[in-house]
């Protein structure tokens, strides 16, 4: 027996020595797990696991691909082993975790690779048979159910052969069968992936504010790729999106408030559970973190040290103790994260941690921050007898003229706040060959060229398009009558007759004019002979088309004229605007074409100046490329024109939209319209003359006028290197 097991054992038999005094029991439950061991076998593997009495049924299991590993709950059974985390050397086997709460044990086999397993039941123990997998993903073993107590108790089955080996398509291509949501009866949203196989791995995180879900080695079918709005189940949970990227299925779960979540899987369900955190607990959760392992420990009045070595053996964490850590504390904690139970140990004895890679320096504060503070006293010295060097940054994107600024922001005596280069280093920014000559302590000039590398970098470029769509219809339609008459008896002959030129006495003309012309007589005809003078109106730059009439009596001498006018007007029109520009990420960039209208401007010395305004159509936006691949622009978007001539010079007509929205890489949205409509019915008549049936036409002017019109601004933005790689 290795001296490390040696230290496990002793520490197991201590803690339960102690427990035997307090009275305080190591397992609660009837049955519980006594060891763990693992043994070779050709080329494959077993874990045994003793228990104090023989399993009725086979434990719950399920594995995971990255990391590999395979879980056995064991419903109503305490462990008896102190040590929460047991070495295995073998080819396959790594380590196993044993971790225990009020309502079951969980034993997790740490694997070194993927592989395929076998569960039977011998006596007191539980058999775990493990064989290595061809392939990155092991074959889907079923579970079988667990016979009557009396009977031989084992699910041993065949390991199924590997999918190429059969000729069927690759275990990554079976889809996902469903996704579900419901609520809990806590109000926490759940929900619920089938899965195709107990062996399907899921990745759980925490990104921001959402949860991210990523399925390896599955497919997702069509009707699930789609964003479920879940607001109406009155759950934290607001939104599910799901969709295929690549070789892996990702789902993003969007929450709202403070939140926690649980994630678990039985056989082919995986589920995620998003409760709403209250205000004490989300209080905690903002003062720390943890995110270890959940361990149970049980120890009265134990070494420090010897605690520090279990959370060490547990973590497959290096410890390093300093000589002054000293003390006892009394341990009963359960299912509770180690580096909390850490976080608590260091605070109650006054310690302090520092991480280096898989090294944990456990020491005294007092002796921590004195080691720091001369380390960085002895670096402060250093810099100021080191020898200077200088060294040149070829920069390739980045201007040098702006970097140079960044190095030596900051000031003061020893550097300043936000300065890269030391008080000592200065830096020479040479326009003509974009380079930098940087002069310091070799620390600073590493940090320089860390600085460089990822300040230099190409920056994607986004071409944004707008369209303004100016879509116009006017309708007008008039009629209108002049009607007249002049008496022309005054005009008599030498006969005693009346003066008459021409033989007819009813003539046609094509207005009202000439119709009094074509009668013959003698007299003129003007605006005050009209008994009514109601003409139609021009529209469209053409005046109104007329038929006229003229009545001539020759026994009285009187003329009666009748002018009838009318116009109908339908046009419909279309202006399509499009300008384009490419702008850098987070750069702005302006396009625009129009006019400059001059006008006069009175000046401070009374005389007056010519000034000029723009009429033009104009592009001013701002991208950003957000980390998922979509486009955020801050648009200002502008159409003027021309309007009417005035007194004192031309009107502009302006169309202007300033907005900031989120859109997809390739989409199109409107950002915004205007529709107008104008409708007019005019109907000017003589009074109770234009009411008279038919007749009544003659003293009436109508007009009806219909306008509409609307503008509408679409915007697409492309990335750049996406354009080039369609091509």
């Amino acid at each position: 027996m290795s001296i490390k097991r040696k230290m496990q054992l002793a520490v197991v038999w201590a803690a339960c020595l102690v427990s035997c005094f307090t009275g305080v029991s190591l397992a609660h439950a009837e049955n519980s797990v006594m060891a763990i061991t693992a043994q070779r076998s050709g080329n494959s593997e077993q874990v045994r696991i003793d228990f104090a009495e023989a399993l009725t049924a086979l434990p719950k299991a399920f594995a995971t691909l990255n990391p590999a590993r395979i879980a056995l709950d064991f419903p109503g059974l305490g462990s008896a082993l102190g040590m929460g985390r047991i070495a295995i050397t073998q080819a396959l086997v790594d380590s196993a975790i044993v971790a225990q709460s009020d309502e079951r044990s969980r034993v997790v086999i740490n694997l070194r690779q993927p592989a395929n397993y076998r569960l039977d039941i011998v006596g007191k123990s539980l058999i775990v048979a493990l064989e290595p997998v061809a392939g990155a993903v092991p074959a889907q073993i079923p579970v079988a159910a667990a016979p009557a107590p009396s009977a031989s108790v084992s699910n041993a089955v065949a390991p199924a052969p590997a999918p190429e080996a059969r000729g069927a398509p690759p275990y990554g291509s079976a889809p996902i069968s469903d996704i579900q949501f419901r609520r809990g009866s806590d109000g926490a949203g759940r929900v619920v992936v089938t899965l195709p196989g107990k062996q399907a791995s899921a990745d759980v995180r925490q990104v921001g504010s959402n949860l991210i879900v990523d399925f390896s080695n599955v497919s997702l079918p069509e009707h699930l790729r789609k964003k479920l709005d879940v607001t109406d189940f009155a759950t934290p949970v607001q939104f599910i999106t799901t969709h295929q990227n690549a070789g892996r299925v990702r789902m993003q779960i969007s929450p709202l408030g403070a939140w926690e979540h649980t994630a678990y899987q039985t056989d082919t369900e995986l589920v995620l559970e998003v409760r709403q955190v209250s205000q004490d607990a989300k209080k905690t959760a903002q003062k720390d973190v943890f995110t270890g392992e959940k361990l149970s420990l049980n120890f009265q009045s134990i070494d420090v040290r010897q605690v520090l070595q279990v959370i060490a053996d547990f973590t497959n964490f290096n410890v390093v103790t300093s000589d002054s850590v000293s003390g006892t504390v009394t341990l009963r904690v359960q299912n509770v994260p180690w580096d909390q139970i850490l976080d608590i140990i260091m605070r109650s004895k006054g310690l302090a941690m520092r991480k280096n890679g898989n090294v944990l320096w456990i020491a005294p504060k007092d002796e921590i921050a004195a080691k720091e503070k001369l380390e960085f006293e002895s670096q402060i010295t250093n810099e100021k007898i080191e020898p200077l060097r200088t060294q040149s940054f070829q920069l390739n994107y980045a201007k040098a003229s702006d970097v140079a600024p960044q190095l030596m922001a900051g000031g003061g005596a020893e550097g300043g706040a936000g300065r890269i280069l030391s008080s000592r280093g200065s830096v020479i920014a040479e326009v003509r060959t974009n380079q930098l000559f940087v002069t310091d302590v070799a620390a600073k000039l590493d940090q320089v060229a860390q600085l460089i590398a990822k300040v230099d970098v190409s920056v994607r470029q986004v071409l944004i398009e707008a369209r303004i769509v100016e879509a116009s219809s006017d309708f007008a339609k008039n009629l209108g009558a002049k009607l007249g008459g002049l008496d022309m008896r005054a005009n008599k002959g030498g006969d005693g007759g009346y003066q008459l030129v021409g033989e007819n006495r009813v003539a046609f003309g094509t207005n009202y004019a000439n119709a009094l012309g074509s009668s013959g007589a003698t007299a003129t005809m003007d605006a005050s002979s009209n008994f009514v003078n109601m003409p139609a109106g021009g529209a469209g730059g053409f005046s109104a088309a007329s038929f006229a009439v003229t009545l001539f009596s020759a026994a009285s001498n009187r003329v009666l004229a009748l002018e009838l006018s009318a116009l109908e007007s339908d046009g419909r029109g279309k202006i399509v605007s499009s300008p384009r520009v490419i702008a850098y990420d987070k750069t702005k960039a302006i396009i625009e074409q129009g006019t400059e209208i001059p006008y006069q401007m009175a000046t401070s010395s009374g005389a007056t100046a010519v000034s000029f305004r723009k009429a033009v159509l104009k592009l001013d936006v701002v991208p950003q490329i957000t980390p998922d691949g979509n486009i955020s622009l801050e648009l200002d978007v502008s159409k003027d024109s021309v309007g009417t001539i005035t007194a004192a010079g031309p009107s502009i007509d302006t169309k202007h939209i300033k907005t900031q929205v989120l859109v997809d890489n390739g989409g199109t949205v409107v950002i915004g319209g205007i529709y107008t409509e104008e409708q007019q019915d005019r109907d000017t008549k003589v009074p109770f003359l234009g009411d008279l049936p038919g007749v009544g036409l003659l003293f009436q002017n109508k007009a009806k006028v219909t306008k509409k019109s609307e503008t509408l601004v679409f915007i697409t933005p492309k990335l750049i290197n996406d354009l080039v790689g369609a091509r």
